[in-house]
Parts: structure tokens; sequence; C-alpha cells
């Protein structure tokens, strides 16, 4: 019974990925086909050939591993520090509720700011480099990342955290083997939200300030009426924004069968 049952689900899950994959490759095909008949005007909506094309000459032309390398050191270290940093905040609001309390009204006015608005006064303080990039996509990832977490702590089963205590248990002891592998699925959603809002932290700051990274191609690519070249940059960000949220879900899946 249970080997019929798990047959299904894979045969279902097999469904989903070829229709998945069947509407991806007919977008192309129609997206292409439109282009080609000017239908759409290619100018302004480029093609699929054209985006290969323009990813082939940015290859040959050694611009196109540089400009995603520097996107992904920027996106790694902003999206590290704002999880360790939003986990370790949120694990002392968790332990100490007043300190909640007194920050709460600060943390809602900060995640509600436009955070463009700060890109000037980080290009001054800091200057025009990678350290302003950064400091924005913390600055977009950080408030969220802090709520997430807290939120998942909260959710913790009070009736087991008493009767733990109520076995001995420390505050350290409830924490780490209570209140943390039971939130470990708010943890995974936070960090694919952290990783997506991390990824437009850095977008928005290469916009600003950059002369490299993915960001700095579509902006260049906008200045010049190179809209291939901004239509390459987005399919990069589509395909890398991609293949990190497939990363964190592996490790999900993982973590939670080995927690289970």
């Amino acid at each position: 019974m249970n080997e019929i049952l798990l047959k299904k689900h894979k045969r279902h899950n097999l469904y989903i990925k070829l229709i998945q994959i069947f509407i991806g490759l007919s977008f192309i095909l129609c997206w292409e086909l439109l282009s080609n008949y000017n239908i759409i005007n290619s100018f302004i909506f480029s093609s699929p050939s054209k985006i290969i094309k323009t990813l082939i000459d940015l290859y040959q032309n050694n611009n196109l591993f540089n400009n995603i390398y520097i996107t992904l050191i920027e996106l790694f270290i902003s999206f590290s520090l704002g999880t360790i940093l939003g986990f370790i905040i949120a694990l002392i609001f968790y332990r100490f509720n007043f300190i909640k309390k007194i920050f709460d009204p600060y943390m809602t006015i900060l995640n509600s700011l436009p955070k463009v608005a700060l890109g000037p006064l980080l290009i001054i303080w800091m200057g025009a480099n990678n350290k302003s990039i950064i400091v924005m996509a913390l600055l977009i990832n950080l408030i969220v990342s802090i709520i997430s977490f807290y939120n998942g702590f909260i959710n913790t089963n009070q009736y087991k955290s008493k009767l733990l205590t109520s076995f001995g248990a420390n505050t350290k002891q409830i924490i780490f083997h209570l209140v943390i592998p039971s939130s470990m699925e708010t943890i995974f959603s936070t960090l694919k939200l952290n990783i997506s809002m991390s990824l437009i932290g850095v977008i928005m700051g290469e916009f600003l300030s950059s002369k490299a990274g993915i960001g700095y191609l579509i902006l260049y690519g906008t200045q010049v009426f190179n809209l291939n070249l901004v239509m390459t940059g987005i399919f990069l960000l589509l395909i890398l924004s991609y293949l990190l949220y497939l990363i964190i879900s592996l490790l999900e899946r993982k973590s939670l069968k080995h927690i289970n």
C-alpha cells in the first residue's frame, strides 16, 4: 500500500515538473516567434535569441562571470550578516520581552522607511563602493529577518516549554533543545525570504553606486538604450535567484528530514 502511494506521489510530482517545463518553454517559444514576426517590438522587448547572443558577447569580453561574481559576493555577505544578526537579535527579543517592546516602534519606523532614500547618505558616508551596497542590502533584509525569526520563536508550544521547565531545564536548554528545533520551518522560510530581500538590496545598491555587477549591467544597458543587455541582466537575476532558492530548499529538506 505504501509503495503504491509512493509511486502515485512520484508520478504526481513528475507531472507537475513536466507541466512547469512545458509552460516555460511555451513562453520562450511564443516570445521568440512574436519578436521574429514583428508582432512585438524586438528593440523594446528583446527576444530569447538576442539574450543568448548578449550572454555570448559578455562571456567573450570577459564581462559575464566577473559581474556575476561581484553580485554574488555582495549578496553572500549581506545575506550572512542579515541572517546572523537577525537570528541573534530575535533570540534576545524572545528572551527579554521588555527589550522587544522598547525597540518595536523603532523597528516599525525603519521597516516602513524606503531604504533607497538612504542611498545618497550611504554613498557620502561610505563612498561609492561595495560597502554601501552591502549596507543597503542589510538595511532591507535585517528588520524582516528579525520579525520572521521572532514570530517563529514565540509560536513555540508553551506547554512543552513549561514541561521542560518542570523537569529542571534552564532557559538555555529550552532555547536550544525546544525553541530553535521547533522553529526550523520558520527559520528556512526566513532564509528564503532573506535571500530575495538581500538580492533586491544588492541590485538597488548597484543601481546607486557600482562599476560592476548585474545591477550595473542593467543600469548601463538602460543608459545606452541597449535593452538586450537590460533583459539579459534580468534573465541572470531570475536564474540566480532560482538557484539560490533551490539550494536553501535542498538544505531545508535534508535538515527537516534529519530532525524528524
